[in-house]
């Protein structure tokens, strides 16, 4: 889950359209975890959600009184928000295709729904507001690139730590290996079609030919270097590890 709150912000006096759409986007974030939370604690009732949760928001925290864009525009920010929700509709995807669990499979499948309709709704403003900003392919290209790089931030790695942890007081958190349990263990969910429709779409943002010769070499290299971070994993499926 992006725990973000600055997408309506950036662009606040703007546009009061996209701000509320960028409120329910919020809402519907919040909800994708609140119902994986319930399905965990029914699986297993010792896993309190509500104070691991609590526990990764003390422990992990962004600033939130902000009007501008880490990515320096709005189209910056739409590219970026656009590469997040590719990761997260193909994840889920990837997990309600690897699960046999039919209330989990179910849930992962609205998620992946939800996340890529957001990702239609960031793709839309992000053209309107190229009309206004000038944004070279190059910048959103080096922006979405940036943006994929991040996606084993401390933010989802601590997620990944807090979730996983014996109990709650956690342990002491180490960013790499816990990057690469997390890796080992999310990769080897993904199919080769998971990983050509997630590129298709990255390069559809960017505003190259999703299904050009590019998006293919670029999938095949993604799918080398997620095959390499799970070689040591032996094969498996979601519910060998809930």
């Amino acid at each position: 889950m992006d725990t973000s709150p600055t997408l309506a912000e950036f662009s606040h006096g703007l546009d009061p359209v996209f701000q509320d759409a960028a409120r329910l986007w919020a809402q519907e974030e919040v909800q994708h975890g609140v119902a994986l939370g319930r399905w965990a604690r029914l699986v297993d009732p010792s896993f309190d959600y509500d104070t691991r949760f609590a526990a990764f928001r003390a422990g992990y925290s962004i600033p939130l009184n902000v009007d501008t864009s880490v990515r320096g525009s709005r189209p910056g920010e739409l590219i970026a928000r656009c590469i997040v929700e590719v990761g997260t509709s193909s994840y889920y995807t990837a997990i309600a295709d690897a699960t046999e669990e039919p209330v989990l499979k179910d849930i992962c499948r609205r998620i992946a729904t939800d996340e890529w309709r957001h990702y239609g709704l960031f793709y839309r403003n992000l053209h309107r507001y190229l009309e206004q900003e000038h944004l070279s392919r190059a910048k959103r290209a080096w922006i979405a690139l940036s943006r994929t790089l991040e996606s084993e931030d401390d933010e989802l790695t601590f997620a990944y730590h807090i979730a996983n942890a014996p109990s709650i007081p956690a342990g002491p958190f180490n960013r790499r290996e816990t990057a690469d349990e997390y890796a080992k263990r999310a990769y080897a969910l993904y199919h080769p079609k998971h990983v050509e429709r997630a590129m298709g779409m990255v390069f559809k943002a960017v505003g190259f030919a999703p299904r050009g010769w590019a998006s293919r070499l670029m999938t095949k290299l993604a799918r080398t270097v997620m095959d390499f971070r799970t070689r040591r994993l032996p094969s498996l499926r979601f519910s060998d590890s809930t």
